[in-house]
């Protein structure tokens, strides 16, 4: 039985009888998310396209990859693309996968797809929901990687992209 005890825009708060492994029956309740798209915007010199982005859970700023939550019926390169030109102003047509991860698995089942986008085009689209306050910042893979080690970047999907971008070869 799933009771939902909280929904706010495409996320919802859901209880159910889970059955385990072991075929214990427990209560759980989970975060169901539809899922999003996280992007490693690389520009034609080799730097990375990163977005400061107030966080009102937080109630401070954060400097991370563009991403966004996926819309209904939404392919998650669908959903990179578009977030990608509405967060930064940049769009690309060589987008490339790098699988995925699981942020929350503890209470949350949503899935982040990770791509790299190269070829980068400026536009001039550039918007935002109501709640985001973006700043679009371009840095070396250097610099990205002075702000992870120093923890001025802790967004842990960006380093997970940035994890792996490096390991397929994406980044030196």
């Amino acid at each position: 039985m799933n009771k939902v005890i909280h929904k706010w825009k495409s996320i919802s708060l859901v209880e159910e009888n889970i059955e385990l492994p072991t075929g214990v029956s427990i209560l759980h309740t989970t975060i169901n998310h539809p899922g999003a798209a996280v992007i490693l915007p690389i520009t034609n010199e080799g730097n990375i396209i990163l977005v400061n982005q107030f966080r009102p859970s937080l109630k401070k700023w954060l400097l991370e990859l563009p991403a966004g939550t996926m819309e209904p019926g939404e392919t998650p390169q669908a959903c990179a693309e578009r977030e990608l030109e509405e967060e930064t102003g940049y769009s690309s047509g060589n987008f490339s996968s790098l699988g995925q991860v699981t942020p929350l698995a503890g209470f949350c089942d949503e899935i982040q797809y990770l791509f790299v986008a190269e070829n980068l085009v400026h536009t001039s689209r550039f918007t935002c929901d109501d709640d985001e306050i973006i700043e679009v910042i371009e840095i070396s893979v250097h610099e990205l990687e002075e702000k992870i080690r120093n923890d001025q970047i802790t967004d842990t999907k960006t380093i997970a992209c940035l994890s792996k971008a490096k390991l397929c070869g994406f980044i030196k």
